[in-house]
């Protein structure tokens, strides 16, 4: 479609958003094509013109973006660079497949987006829109409502002195998109991100949505549901960003409201972070999963003495860097989980995921009103890291969990088909299987923990 002479120029411009996925798809799997960097960890395209990856609002629009990063992002001609390229690595990947790549849409001044794209024009699917995120018109001509993630950043709080108006450049823009109202007539959104999730378990597929327990939710209308993180810089100003937030304003960091459901983001983490590898080394390897997306010594090398990814050929070598663990969220409403969401413990759940399918659990991330009796319109969410066996789970649970990057040759294959390309007969295959009645199982459960307990005291009398 690209290369077609009956192009419009509009089309050919756009092709990273436009271009029909299977196309693409087709495209990127030629051996001859270079679709990773030279260490085989992050995915590659050749370097692209800015001008090439330029949106105007009509063309965003047009694009009807969904599922994609929204990246708001303050600054200008003489603003100090902050490295995008940072932010946008760990979304490229190449444990990643290809197809489930998010497109990334920077939204800001364009004079300071040229400053930054050198060191982004080698990562595909990234798109532009100059303008400002204060601005609605900008924010609705990229679906702001339908993205996966928005992320707030300002290049501009170094430049002032009073602690307190650091951060006001990205505080007003969050506050102004959660006070957005949008209607109901687009249709569904994913409850869920895609790019958390492992390759056929995004509810995109109706077919997929049953069998692995992703379930859906209505459509956003109002910007306080849209999935938000902000930077800050003064620990202290989170306190401006919830508006229906009763913390005390002297509350620590930790434990106010938006930095327990992920919307806020301190710069003063990454510092903790390192403490924690100074006590722990192997906690770097964990750290270099969730926050660079993998990045090796040689890459590392290799940045340093270019400042550019270098592309490389599709080699035994290199491939075998994309069979890396992965961060997945699993759902527990319904699939091969869904026995153990409605009162099971956390610690059968652990047990089953590692040996069935080889899978590390390590928290979950529970709605803030799980706990009502009556529902709740409230889409947010906090993190409950590492909890005690006896945890009771709900349905509406999400599990942060690692997996690996290649579940095909898995033997769970028949049970939790994690392939993009599974058929709708597997399916049903896979659902069938795990249609056992909920409280059949919870019965089972309680047998079990009640045989237990009985050994334990058996063991107890004969010491």
């Amino acid at each position: 479609m690209r290369h077609s002479p009956n192009s419009s120029p509009n089309m050919m411009r756009h092709d990273p958003l436009l271009m029909a996925g299977n196309d693409q798809i087709d495209n990127m799997d030629s051996s001859s094509v270079k679709r990773y960097d030279s260490t085989g960890m992050f995915h590659w395209c050749p370097a692209k013109e800015l001008e090439k990856v330029l949106l105007t609002r009509s063309e965003a629009a047009m694009t009807v973006l969904s599922g994609h990063v929204v990246v708001c992002i303050f600054g200008d001609v003489t603003s100090a660079l902050i490295g995008l390229r940072n932010l946008v690595m760990p979304l490229r990947a190449s444990n990643f497949h290809y197809h489930e790549l998010k497109p990334i849409v920077f939204l800001g001044s364009l004079e300071y987006l040229k400053r930054e794209w050198e060191t982004l024009h080698n990562f595909p699917k990234v798109s532009i829109l100059p303008g400002t995120p204060l601005s609605r018109a900008d924010l609705r001509a990229v679906n702001i409502n339908l993205c996966d993630m928005c992320v707030i950043l300002s290049a501009n709080q170094n430049n002032i002195d009073d602690t307190s108006l650091q951060d006001k450049e990205c505080i007003l823009a969050s506050l102004n998109i959660k006070s957005m109202q949008f209607d109901d007539s687009i249709g569904v959104l994913q409850a869920n991100s895609q790019g958390f999730t492992p390759p056929g378990m995004d509810r995109t597929s109706p077919d997929n949505s049953p069998v692995h327990g992703l379930a859906r939710q209505p459509s956003i209308t109002t910007g306080a549901n849209i999935p938000i993180i902000t930077e800050l810089v003064n620990d202290s100003n989170v306190q401006f960003l919830d508006q229906d937030d009763d913390d005390d304003p002297d509350t620590e960091l930790y434990l106010t409201q938006p930095f327990a459901c992920g919307t806020a983001f301190a710069v003063s983490v990454l510092d903790s972070l390192m403490s924690a590898t100074y006590f722990n080394d192997n906690i770097l390897t964990l750290i270099r999963t969730l926050v660079t997306g993998g990045a090796t010594p040689e890459l590392e090398a290799l940045i340093a003495e270019e400042n550019a990814l270098r592309g490389g050929y599709s080699t035994p070598q290199t491939l075998a860097n994309r069979d890396r663990c992965r961060v997945a969220q699993l759902a527990l409403y319904d699939g091969p989980f869904a026995d153990l969401g409605d009162g099971g413990c956390y610690g059968d759940l652990y047990c089953k995921a590692l040996k069935t399918y080889n899978m590390l659990c390590f928290g979950i991330y529970r709605l803030r009103d799980a706990h009502l009796s009556t529902p709740s319109q409230c889409t947010k969410r906090y993190v409950i890291t590492n909890p005690p066996y006896e945890f009771e789970l709900v349905p509406t649970d999400l599990i942060f969990c690692l997996m690996q990057f290649d579940h095909n040759a898995s033997q769970s294959r028949a049970s939790l088909s994690h392939s993009s390309h599974s058929s709708h007969s597997s399916s049903k295959k896979s659902s069938s299987v795990h249609s056992i009645p909920a409280s059949a199982n919870r019965q089972n459960r309680v047998k079990a923990r009640d045989a237990r307990d009985k050994q334990n005291r058996k063991e107890m009398v004969y010491r």
